[in-house]
């Protein structure tokens, strides 16, 4: 038997302590996030295609870090479109995890005005989250959404 690979990590979770899914507020925020990843990779936009956008209903009480004032209160400055500030943020994200929060929303590292969700995993299933179908398919790189960072 193969041994199981730890989910990947995230700015806010380590994978091999607790998986994510993480959300964005708009689809300016996805593709930002998107990019800001695929660069990281050094992938092109044209080999990471097609995608499925959902728009998802999410009932879940989650840690509010979606000001700066918060942010600051739990040590942290605006995030950044870079990895190496994800220790700090890790940590927070571990945080809240152990406190019970089934995650978090936060400013977007990739697009300042957007935000994210993190929602920590415990299982395969990711309870209090609904698809509201259907599925967006993109088969086209989408524009660059204003005001992405990288």
């Amino acid at each position: 038997m193969a041994p199981a690979v730890a989910p990947p990590d995230g700015r806010w979770q380590r994978g091999r302590a607790v998986g994510a899914v993480y959300l964005a507020d708009s689809e300016e925020s996805v593709w930002a996030e998107w990019y800001r990843l695929l660069a990281e990779l050094a992938v092109p936009p044209h080999r990471a295609l097609s995608r499925d956008l959902w728009r998802l209903r999410v009932g879940l009480d989650v840690a509010d870090l979606t000001i700066e004032a918060r942010l600051r209160r739990v040590g942290l400055d605006a995030p950044a479109p870079t990895r190496s500030e994800w220790p700090r943020f890790q940590a927070v994200g571990a945080r809240l995890h152990t406190e019970g929060w089934a995650g978090l929303a936060a400013p977007s590292g990739a697009r300042p005005e957007g935000l994210v969700v993190c929602l920590f995993r415990r299982g395969v299933v990711l309870r209090g989250v609904r698809r509201l179908p259907p599925p967006r398919r993109t088969e086209a790189v989408p524009v660059p959404p204003r005001g992405m960072t990288t």
